[in-house]
């Protein structure tokens, strides 16, 4: 398994590349992703979590004891359009313990590559939009708490202050 970097850590704010070569070794690195994703009872988690800086994760919103399980994996994502707001209360591997009710919108439609470097195009809704959301987001540096009201965030950040031991 691949280790998570947790918050506060500045890797988790840098902005990942575009992936160009659809190989052995991203195929690799897509199923690590993948194992340790489940192996920490995610639904979701993307590459710049394990340190690596490129545009990739996996989700998979099924609930675990579900026999029909259903992972994605979207390389060089990127949200068309959206429509709607849900609101859904939101974690995060990288932020252990910790979550809060964060808007997003309750219908995306996607165009990303699949591990072969494929086009692919899907449209999403609710609990799978929330989490491709959340996911791209960390793509480009952003966590679940960047996306709080100001005053939410304060309290938030108060709180891990005092969580995070260094």
């Amino acid at each position: 398994m691949l280790e998570i970097i947790k918050y506060p850590s500045s890797e988790l704010k840098k902005i990942s590349e575009a992936v160009s070569v659809f190989d052995s070794h991203l195929h690799s690195f897509l199923d690590e992703l993948a194992q340790t994703m489940y192996g920490a009872n995610g639904v979701g988690l993307a590459a710049p979590q394990v340190g690596k800086l490129i545009r990739a994760f996996v989700i998979d919103v099924a609930p675990q004891e579900d026999k029909k399980r259903r992972l994605y994996e979207f390389i060089n994502p990127k949200i068309v359009s959206g429509e709607g707001k849900i609101s859904f209360e939101e974690g995060c591997l990288s932020i252990p313990g910790f979550s809060e009710e964060v808007e997003r919108k309750a219908k995306i439609a996607l165009e990303y590559q699949d591990r072969f470097g494929n086009r692919q195009e899907m449209t999403a809704e609710n609990l799978l939009a929330v989490a491709i959301q959340h996911e791209n987001d960390h793509l480009d540096g952003i966590l679940f708490i960047d996306r709080l009201s100001p005053l939410k965030r304060t309290l938030m950040r108060r709180k891990l202050s005092k969580a995070v031991t260094f």
